[in-house]
């Protein structure tokens, strides 16, 4: 299958509730754990609950760079795609960076995946830990730029 061709893509509600999804199994597992573990430690159990609640995980999965009209393996791993779909990047970090959420962009534009979750599992209430992020995400039909819900400021 090439860059850009998927055999099936979800609508912008589908791949809302599927984030939503991934934000509750995230949440658990930090309800679970708590804050100071490292990265791995949360990727698999993260993971793991995902599998458990029925989604299609991959952990670690290669991501070739396309350039000059190759894909390259250059040793970069997204730390979780979920139902081919949704880039997850974890991180147990004190704070999340700009560089951090430009990463996140880089491997959406890579992998062809239109939405993305940067969670930071260092925090004391995971909702303060989670950054959504989109790359040409569907618009639905009749669709304004305003959110349905208010918005909660995350810090970084």
């Amino acid at each position: 299958m090439k860059r850009g061709e998927r055999k099936e893509r979800r609508e912008a509600g589908e791949l809302n509730a599927l984030s939503e999804g991934i934000i509750g199994a995230a949440i658990k597992v930090h309800r679970e754990l708590g804050p100071g573990l490292l990265e791995s430690a949360y990727e698999a159990c993260l993971g793991f609950e995902l599998g458990r609640q029925g989604y299609l995980v991959a952990r670690q999965k290669p991501q070739p760079v396309a350039y000059d009209g190759l894909l390259l393996d250059c040793g970069y791993r997204l730390d979780l795609l979920v139902e081919d779909e949704v880039v997850v990047e974890l991180k147990a970090a004190a704070r999340v960076t700009k560089l951090d959420e430009r990463q996140l962009l880089t491997y959406l534009k890579l992998s062809d995946c239109r939405l993305g979750l940067l969670i930071n599992f260092n925090v004391l209430a995971l909702v303060d830990g989670v950054k959504r992020m989109v790359n040409d995400f569907p618009d639905p039909p009749g669709a304004s730029l305003r959110s349905p819900r208010p918005l909660r400021s995350i810090q970084t």
